[in-house]
């Protein structure tokens, strides 16, 4: 039997753990969070980039677990209308302590009177791998899209309801589709298809190299 390979992931957002294990399921690999781990780590994400913060969450939790194998995403929404916020503020928009509600309340506000040609936004995700023997992998992946002017929808999180992907044709939120769906286009599914891409090529070279001797 294959070794197991457990990788820390620094969040503990159950929606991306899902969808993080579904996207990276090498043979082997296993994924923990942090508090199935009972590592404590929280680092400042003080970055002004979505690498930045992605990069000290990962190399916080290497760290912190000894060298493990670690792997962070940041991501948030982009709203051109608004500069780019709330960018890497995206999950604290509202405030320290803001539930999705209050955030999705702000943007809404931040964004009253604004005509929809205007609403362009998109959705942002890097993702920082940091192997066992410290090698450091990063993808990026963004959805385009518009911001609506009510929240649609019952599924995903953060601001699925009021996000209109282009790729669905202004036809539905990424809230209102299943999370398989979802996935297909969204920021982290494409981000995590590249990562998957470069992890792969990576050991495909490892194994090239062990060929050799």
């Amino acid at each position: 039997m294959a070794d197991v390979k457990t990788v820390i992931l620094a969040t503990n957002n159950a929606h991306k753990v899902s969808e993080i294990s579904h996207a990276l399921d090498f043979p082997g690999w296993e994924f923990k969070t942090l508090r199935e781990l009972g590592i404590d780590s929280d680092p400042e994400e003080d970055a002004d980039t979505f690498l930045g913060n992605a990069r000290i969450k990962a190399r916080a939790a290497h760290e912190a677990s000894g060298g493990m194998a670690a792997l962070a995403d940041d991501s948030g929404i982009v709203v051109d209308a608004l500069d780019g916020a709330p960018g890497v503020f995206s999950s604290r928009f509202a405030g320290e302590d803001a539930t999705d509600q209050d955030n999705n309340d702000k943007l809404l506000a931040d964004l009253q009177g604004v005509p929809d040609e205007k609403r362009t936004a998109r959705f942002v995700c890097t993702l920082v791998f940091i192997d066992d023997d410290g090698t450091e992998f990063v993808a990026q992946g963004k959805v385009e899209g518009r911001i609506g002017h009510e929240l649609q929808g019952s599924g995903g999180f953060g601001y699925d309801p009021l996000f209109w992907p282009d790729v669905f044709n202004g036809e539905c939120t990424l809230a209102e589709v299943p999370q398989e769906r979802k996935n297909e286009v969204s920021h982290r599914g494409n981000a995590l298809r590249s990562m998957r891409f470069k992890i792969e090529v990576a050991e495909a070279k490892k194994e090239g190299g062990m060929h050799q001797h």
